[in-house]
């Protein structure tokens, strides 16, 4: 046994008991789904602010204003060959049609890897492209954003992208901030199986998106418990989801850990080697906007001080826990001796996925890993995240309290690693 790796058993014992751990989860799905702009995202901040000044009266923290391109969606249709009108979600940021509606035909490409758009490349321009929704949390998966941006270039013009579940529409981001782009929609599986090419040709449908855009401010909160060096540890999760549900688990399961290990392990930060560094983001899902511009504001020094960005986003949904390590083979060893020291089981997942915010410290220079439940599950609870299901009734509270112990001893163990183990986290392949 290594007890340098091992949660402390008063720790340990202290988070198998934190009954707050349950109620913090609760109460931040009742906030609603917490769409960046909207009252739910400012109530779930409140939240936030509150609870992590009951578990440190002393530490205030501090807010980074994070300045964005605000957009609204105000009404969106979806008319289908036959005149009815099919249930559809604007994708956040997409563009708006013109008054009367987008009338095109729709070329489905299926998953949208980059192989069909290359096999149909003669036939995108002018049409609506259809794809479909992927699990996000697997190897192999071709990204939303990265089929939106692929259908631009290929001249599409427009956007359909087909759901997970049966009956449901699908949110997501477009991945657009700002200026030209393509109207885009979310859809139910039946709607787009209804959209296949026939014998006939091509189905031609009519999107109708209407849209408000205006610069709009959040924020970043952050806390900072220092330790004897000036070197930090960042624990972070972002605040923001969408308003189909309540973003239980996409991702109000990483809030509420990150406030347990926080009112775990604050007052422990000062005997230990690094801070502890404490950051809720917002509008990660509009494309890492919140955790770009904090790393884009760092000097050299400063992401050098900062030893590992452990980035908690969808931490329950499932038993299964993955750590994805940013591209970082050097940190793999440390983590899985930390969850073997503790009785758990991990996942290392290596290459970079640009999922969350730890894709920008990882880009940054900065040793980042995210843990993630249900990675390569199709059938983890995790494969409805971004659609009306996202609900806290798809999280075990074994699941909840599973992901808190492994990521206090990560935390715990990160901010005492020996300068040499630190050193070889951020070991590159070729370095």
């Amino acid at each position: 046994m290594n007890d340098a790796l091992r949660l402390a058993p008063a720790l340990a014992a202290r988070l198998a008991a934190d009954p707050a751990l349950w109620r913090d989860f609760y109460d931040i799905c009742d906030c609603g789904g917490r769409l960046a702009g909207t009252g739910s995202e400012k109530k779930a901040f409140a939240l936030l602010r509150e609870r992590v000044r009951a578990a440190s009266p002393a530490n205030s923290g501090r807010s980074i204003p994070v300045p964005y391109n605000g957009w609204q969606a105000k009404r969106a249709t979806l008319r289908l060959p036959d005149g009815t009108m099919a249930p559809c979600h604007p994708l956040v940021r997409t563009i708006a049609t013109a008054q009367d509606g987008l009338t095109a035909e729709v070329i489905d490409l299926g998953r949208g890897t980059p192989e069909e758009f290359a096999e149909h490349a003669g036939e995108i321009e002018g049409r609506i492209v259809l794809v479909r929704h992927e699990l996000m949390f697997a190897a192999g998966t071709v990204h939303r954003r990265r089929k939106y941006d692929m259908a631009r270039a290929n001249g599409a013009v427009g956007f359909l992208i087909g759901g997970p579940l049966s009956g449901h529409v699908v949110a997501g981001s477009s991945g657009r901030e700002s200026g030209d782009g393509i109207p885009a929609l979310g859809i139910s599986p039946e709607t787009a199986a209804r959209l296949a090419r026939r014998a006939d040709g091509w189905p031609s449908v009519t999107m109708t998106i209407e849209t408000d855009e205006a610069p709009a401010e959040t924020e970043t909160l952050v806390y900072d418990y220092p330790g004897t060096t000036d070197e930090w540890v960042v624990l972070s999760a972002h605040v923001d989801g969408h308003d189909l549900a309540e973003s239980a688990m996409d991702n109000g399961t990483g809030l509420a850990v990150v406030l347990a290990v926080t009112r775990a392990l604050s007052s422990e930060a000062a005997t230990w080697r690094r801070g502890l560094r404490v950051m809720f983001f917002s509008v990660e899902e509009w494309a890492l906007t919140g955790s770009a511009q904090y790393v884009q504001s760092l000097g050299g020094a400063e992401r050098d001080k900062i030893a590992l960005n452990i980035n908690l986003d969808s931490v329950a949904g499932s038993p299964n826990l993955a750590a994805l390590t940013s591209g970082y083979p050097g940190v793999e060893p440390f983590l899985l001796r930390v969850a073997a020291e503790n009785g758990q089981s991990l996942r290392t997942v290596r290459p970079l996925m640009t999922n969350s915010d730890h894709a920008n410290f990882a880009a940054g220079g900065i040793p980042a890993i995210r843990l993630v439940a249900g990675f390569d599950d199709p059938n983890a609870h995790l494969r409805v995240v971004l659609t009306p299901a996202d609900t806290r009734d798809k999280v075990a509270q074994s699941e909840l309290r599973q992901a808190t112990l492994l990521t206090a001893a990560l935390v715990a163990a990160a901010c005492n690693a020996d300068p040499a183990e630190a050193a070889a986290w951020r070991l590159k392949p070729g370095s």
